[in-house]
């Protein structure tokens, strides 16, 4: 038999090694840790550390751990990065803790990556699903973003704490269903027809992860603590893990993620949160599908998402981002970041210039067209049957 035909694969990272999920966690993980190191350097916001260190310190001291707390303000940045690096290698550091959202956790991970040290995570919101993930995101010291780093694999250890996460504001579980939500979007696009069994799984994954979101997300915003609310902390920060790490680099962020990139160089951004930027990046990319391609299900899609994001408070317009006073020149520079050659925008089936970029960005609320308007003949929308076939990214839950 010949194999010739296959290729060498990356390394798959698709999980941490253990998770740990439940009320009051923080206080029972001392044993977890010290299995994977003696001297934690822990990492984390100036604000996060003041709050829990009081709470982690005695956990640790009980296993006769010696840690080191400090900061990585004021983003995950290269000399932030180097700076970290420099206080694990003088504490003799032997594991890493990351503690906070989504920066804070990437730059545990990669600080650990570069060290070849174990990587706890404990997120202290819903933000992301950055606990999970082994990918870290480095960006300039005034927040914008500049590139991503794959790692060679997920967290040793994953401690969600639903105590923890409760405490941080309801901004944050929002912004995580976003961030959650564009998961479908994206990879269904980019992966939708792909014959790769794994990557059928992740855009399967995506789908039910979407629908879950959509039929939960508004109970679970109204009963913070409940069953319904740590099901959706399950969703934003466990299930669209694993739709990356099943699914990879091409399954995992299309033109919402760049256009959140885009936006993090304009300094009035930097006030929303990622996830808030990728909801609203979501629209841009089914605002694009329309004006390209013609795509009514695309329009059908986004009226939908508008609907939703009305019901939860996700942004939905520049408006919304707090950029109602964006200059063209400034849009321009967002445009032209996320159009760049090595974007991920251009996993879209179509080629994206800044221009049509703009115009999708500035109209993303834009009312539908229906058919029946433009004389064409209607026809009913309806979820593609067979799911192992190829089926359009913008099916219409009913």
């Amino acid at each position: 038999m010949s194999h010739s035909t296959i290729a060498f694969q990356p390394p798959l990272t698709i999980a941490p090694a253990q998770v740990l999920r439940g009320y009051g966690l923080l206080t029972q993980v001392g044993g977890a840790i010290a299995r994977l190191g003696q001297r934690p350097l822990v990492i984390g916001g100036s604000q996060t550390l003041v709050t829990l260190q009081p709470q982690l310190q005695p956990v640790l001291e009980r296993e006769s751990l010696q840690p080191r707390w400090v900061s990585y303000s004021p983003d995950c940045s290269e000399t932030t990065l180097a700076t970290l690096v420099q206080a694990a290698e003088q504490h003799h550091a032997d594991v890493v803790i990351g503690m906070g959202g989504g920066k804070a956790l990437d730059t545990a991970k990669l600080v650990a990556y570069q060290q070849q040290l174990p990587v706890v995570t404990i997120p202290t919101s819903a933000a992301t699903c950055a606990a999970w993930t082994a990918l870290s995101n480095v960006y300039s010291e005034q927040g914008a973003f500049q590139y991503d780093v794959a790692l060679t694999q997920c967290p040793d250890l994953l401690i969600l704490d639903y105590d923890l996460v409760q405490t941080a504001p309801r901004r944050t579980l929002v912004a995580g269903i976003g961030d959650a939500i564009a998961k479908w979007y994206e990879a269904s696009v980019s992966s939708g027809h792909s014959e790769q069994s794994l990557i059928i799984a992740a855009v399967q994954q995506a789908r039910v992860l979407r629908d879950l979101l959509f039929q939960k997300a508004a109970i679970a915003l109204q009963e913070p603590g409940g069953q319904v609310w740590q099901e959706v902390v399950d969703a934003t920060v466990l299930l669209a893990g694993v739709i990356g790490g099943l699914g990879g680099a091409q399954c995992r962020t299309v033109a919402a993620h760049a256009v959140h990139n885009g936006l993090t160089h304009l300094l009035a951004s930097h006030s929303t949160l990622h996830g808030e930027k990728v909801a609203y990046g979501i629209l841009v990319q089914l605002r694009l599908e329309e004006i390209v391609q013609g795509n009514r299900l695309a329009a059908t899609a986004r009226q939908q998402l508008l609907k939703f994001y009305s019901e939860i408070g996700l942004p939905q317009s520049l408006d919304d981002l707090g950029l109602a006073a964006v200059s063209i020149a400034d849009l321009q520079q967002a445009a032209t970041i996320a159009c760049a050659d090595h974007s991920d925008i251009h996993r879209l089936p179509f080629t994206v210039e800044p221009a049509q970029l703009m115009a999708a960005m500035v109209s993303t609320t834009a009312r539908e067209v229906r058919g029946e308007e433009r004389g064409e003949r209607s026809e009913q929308l309806t979820p593609h049957p067979l799911p192992l076939t190829p089926y359009s990214p913008h099916e219409v839950t009913l």
